[in-house]
């Protein structure tokens, strides 16, 4: 019983500290959008793992497509937008996403397969954005304050004395 409090505080950190379990078995972790931009032939077909912040999302028939301004993923697969941008991609899922859960400015993890590319236009420019069919597809929580991508943890412990003998309390915010 004396360790029941460190048993349930190393539980409860790592189910706190784990993100989204992706699979990115096969997944190329060179492969960048900009890469895919520059030679697409040689990268259509390969699995990627990207994420990055939503541009815009837009509902078609059978599908959604997400344009995406992507960045670095930390150990977790969340986008570090601390890192410099790699460039913008499209992702597509077949059925319909809520464009207002995928709003601009949400962070979104994806692992999928790269289908090609399609011209499209960033302000006045023309822009070839990579396309990635999503196999597995993560929203990222918004922040709750601050900024980064830091994650609020806390922790208290408090004591009593009394006529029965004393205890002890643990508590935990995540």
């Amino acid at each position: 019983m004396r360790h029941f409090p460190l048993t349930v505080l190393l539980f409860l950190l790592t189910a706190c500290a784990s993100g989204p379990d992706f699979n990115t078995m096969g997944v190329d972790p060179l492969l960048t959008p900009r890469g895919v931009t520059a030679k697409p032939q040689t990268a259509t077909g390969k699995s990627v793992q990207w994420g990055g912040t939503i541009v815009s999302t837009a509902n078609l028939q059978n599908s959604t497509q997400i344009e995406v301004l992507a960045y670095p993923l930390d150990s977790s697969g969340r986008p570090n937008t601390d890192g410099a941008a790699q460039g913008r991609f499209i992702l597509e899922r077949t059925g319909y996403l809520e464009p207002a859960s995928y709003a601009a400015g949400r962070q979104v993890t994806v692992v999928g397969t790269v289908s090609g590319t399609r011209t499209g236009r960033v302000g006045e420019a023309d822009y070839v954005y990579p396309v990635v069919a999503a196999k597995q597809l993560h929203l990222w929580p918004t922040e709750r304050s601050g900024g980064g991508n830091s994650t609020f943890f806390g922790f208290g412990v408090g004591g009593g004395g009394g006529s029965s003998g004393g205890g002890v309390g643990v508590g935990f915010g995540f």
